[in-house]
């Protein structure tokens, strides 16, 4: 038996087979570019209130407008995106900024790191737990 899938586009997609028995649930989240965009000018809003030292926010602004040139294509570069969030990521948490920011930085770095899809992985393992 031969199955021709096409183009697919779903949080979850199992091709199987044979049986497939699921234990616990699956899950996935979907942001759309619209929340994206949202997440984004949250994240610069909150970038902006925050006191950062001269060299980060210098820093910051070059990571954020690369976010946001990855984002204006029309099919949004999530490599080039992830890139800078991580690295934009690392600068707030190595300034403290993510701990004393809390949820107004976190929030729109864990949505737009959800865009992003497995090249968001590395960029949610930074983010704290509880914010």
């Amino acid at each position: 038996m031969t199955f021709n899938i096409g183009n697919q586009n779903a949080a979850n997609i199992n091709n199987v087979g044979r049986d497939q028995h699921i234990t616990g649930g699956q899950t996935g989240i979907v942001v759309t570019p619209e929340q994206a965009w949202q997440a984004y000018a949250e994240l610069r809003a909150g970038i902006e209130a925050t006191r950062l030292d001269p060299a980060s926010s210098v820093a910051a602004d070059k990571e954020l407008a690369e976010v946001e040139s990855g984002l204006r294509r029309p099919e949004p570069d999530r490599a080039r995106i992830a890139t800078r969030l991580e690295r934009l990521t690392r600068l707030l948490l190595a300034a403290g900024s993510l701990a004393s920011a809390g949820s107004a930085l976190v929030k729109p770095i864990r949505i737009l790191a959800q865009f992003l899809g497995v090249l968001g992985a590395p960029i949610l393992g930074l983010l704290p737990i509880l914010a």
